[in-house]
Formats: structure tokens, sequence, C-alpha cells
């Protein structure tokens, strides 16, 4: 049994941001010569979070849409009462989302689906600079 880790950093433009990682996260798995096993992605930050979506303009927008309508900006958060920086939102959003995702590969390729990309999200009120990890187990 073989590990790998590796890291990046991610520049999001603004809140709502959905970056698409799965690029790298295929060069890290390839450069790992581990075959098959799983890759865990992880953000690690509490305003942004990790998810399997398909790249494609209008569901992107739908995506934050719905977001809002579940996770509105406009409601009371404690979090921003109590000297938060106004982004009581973005925190429960991620908790909702998560900040990792576990996916098999095979071949030393992710094992994703034809319209499954690997995104990263800024759900926080301004663009960030963000860390990203990758830890592969396998052989």
């Amino acid at each position: 049994m073989s590990t790998f880790r590796d890291r990046t950093a991610v520049r999001t433009k603004h809140e709502g941001d959905i970056v698409n990682i799965t690029s790298w996260a295929a060069d890290r798995i390839k450069a790992s010569g581990i075959k098959q096993g799983i890759a865990c992605v992880m953000v690690k930050h509490s305003t942004a979070a990790i998810a399997l979506i398909e790249d494609e303009p209008g569901l992107k927008g739908d995506l934050v849409r719905a977001l809002e309508n579940m996770v509105s900006k406009d409601a009371p958060y404690a979090h921003n009462t109590a000297g938060g920086d106004g982004n009581g939102h973005s925190h429960i959003r991620s908790t909702m989302l998560g900040q990792s995702l576990t996916f098999t590969f095979d071949e030393g390729r992710p094992d994703l689906g034809t319209w499954q990309q690997l995104v990263l999200l800024e759900l926080d009120n301004t663009g960030r600079e963000r860390t990203v990890l990758i830890q592969l187990v396998g052989e």
C-alpha cells in the first residue's frame, strides 16, 4: 500500500466562484505513480467547499442561486453579531456542502463519470487564496 500527499493554492475571484480542479487532481494522481486507490481532496478553510458537479455555466449559476435560497445571506446570524465578518452564511453553506470529498481512481486516473468534475466553491463574501490538499492511498 502506498500513499501520496500534495497541495496547491487556488485563488478565487469572488463569492460564488466555482473553480474546476479536476486537471490538478488528475495530474497529482498520475504523478504519484499509484495506479488504483482512493483520493481525498480537502480545502483547508471553513468558508469554502469541495464538490463534484457538471462544470456548465447554467448549472453553476443554479447552484449559487440554490445556496442563496437555502441559506440566505440576509438571515440573522449570531456569528455576524458576535464580531464575525458578515460571513455566517458562508460557514453554514460550507458545513452543508463539506470541505472534503473522497473518490476512487483506477489506471492512474480519477474514476469520475462523464459529466463529473471536481470543483472548489468559494462561499465567503470575497475571493481568497485557498489551500487544497490531495491525499492518495492505493497500489
